[in-house]
């Protein structure tokens, strides 16, 4: 008798003195069945379960004991690692510690490197081979170790996410042939560094896609436009044709731009929100004109203010109500809002205690400038300490 696939942890002991089986079969003209009488009598019966579980196919394979204890001496966080990558814990041929030996010698801190294999264990992986050749493409674009370190601190993933180094190397030759300058690819390396670990083919399709645009759009400038589409949005090559052609779309529909409008938003101001998902974008101008409406704005008002500033689609729906509201509280008219949008790039918490800050020195928001809302803090608290310093004065005379 077997025992069942899923009773790997069971024996069971029987007794010797089985007794009495009886047994009568009772077979149909239409069907046919078996009935059991018996009658089993036992003196004892035994039931032990054991600890250890049976090996089999199923079980998981044991983590690497070794890999273990000098990652645990390397100061990583093995929960996170193991939550992230599980399946590198099992191998038998990480290289941590020449990993370690090679990013110190690029200047790399020891915490550094722990924080990296941590959020990137797939890193070990990587042979010292590997990692110096990868290093030397970088560099081709990259002017310090320094500088690559701080790249791989921020985003472990863009760095060794892949091991083909031809692919890099194609890669760097492609977009320089396309007209990105040395500075350009460093942006891209700075910023949006996994463009170079997409395969070549990936980049050439949305190389080509953007060039057809410009053209179908009546520019004669291509490399251009690309270039300038590149250099407002380093992330552009990390999306989709499918998504980027869906937004170029929805944009030239829903403002009704003509080919010159459209190219100057998405080359320009418009740029960035091509990264968003269609559905995205239209749930966010839907809220905008909502919400914009319900304040006594006209539809062209709405077309001008998004056409203007066209980073507040990125806002959440909660959180463009919510600073929209923050700020009509305070008096301050819709319509200097749609003037000034970039007041929206402030945080609630930015806006409410400079608000207060303003209206304490006896700055009227409902007539006066709101820019300042928005300007960066050296610059705003100039302005506050020149407001503290003209209403001494008024209150002295």
């Amino acid at each position: 008798m077997s025992i069942p696939k899923g009773l790997g942890y069971l024996t069971i002991m029987a007794p010797r003195n089985l007794l009495y089986v009886r047994s009568n079969c009772l077979f149909g003209s239409r069907c046919w069945m078996i009935r059991f009488s018996t009658e089993i009598l036992f003196k004892s019966v035994s039931l032990r379960l054991f600890s250890k579980k049976c090996d089999n196919a199923d079980s998981d394979p044991l983590e690497n004991e070794e890999l273990l204890n000098n990652l645990l001496t390397m100061g990583v966080d093995v929960d996170m690692a193991r939550k992230r990558q599980p399946g590198v814990f099992n191998r038998t041929d990480t290289n941590e510690q020449d990993l370690q030996t090679f990013l110190l010698s690029k200047g790399a801190s020891k915490e550094v490197i722990a924080s990296i294999i941590s959020r990137y264990p797939r890193a070990m992986t990587r042979t010292p081979e590997s990692l110096s050749d990868r290093w030397d493409l970088w560099r081709r674009i990259v002017t310090s170790d320094l500088e690559i370190v701080n790249i791989l601190e921020r985003s472990p993933e863009s760095f060794f996410r892949s091991s083909d180094n031809l692919n890099l190397e194609n890669n760097i030759k492609f977009l320089y042939s396309v007209g990105l300058t040395h500075e350009y690819l460093c942006r891209l390396l700075t910023n949006a560094p996994r463009t170079f670990s997409n395969s070549l083919n990936l980049n050439k399709q949305m190389v080509e896609f953007l060039q057809e645009v410009c053209l179908l759009l009546g520019h004669n400038g291509p490399t251009d436009f690309v270039r300038k589409i590149i250099f407002k949005n380093p992330f552009i090559l990390i999306q989709s044709t499918k998504r980027v052609k869906a937004n170029i779309e929805f944009l030239q529909s829903t403002f009704h731009l003509n080919n010159e409008e459209l190219l100057s938003l998405i080359c320009g101001p418009g740029a960035k929100i091509l990264d968003l998902s269609s559905d995205c974008m239209k749930r966010s101008y839907r809220n905008i004109k909502e919400k914009l409406f319900s304040l006594g704005c006209t539809a062209e008002e709405i077309r001008k203010f998004v056409l203007s500033y066209p980073d507040v689609i990125f806002l959440g729906e909660k959180k463009f109500n919510d600073k929209i509201d923050c700020l009509t509280e305070e008096k301050i008219n819709i319509s200097q809002i749609i003037e000034h949008p970039r007041i929206l790039d402030s945080s609630i918490s930015t806006l409410k205690s400079r608000i207060k800050e303003l209206v304490n020195v006896g700055y009227d928001l409902s007539t006066s400038n709101i820019s300042l809302l928005s300007w960066s803090q050296k610059r705003y608290n100039a302005k506050l300490k020149k407001l503290y310093i003209e209403q001494n004065i008024v209150l002295e005379n």
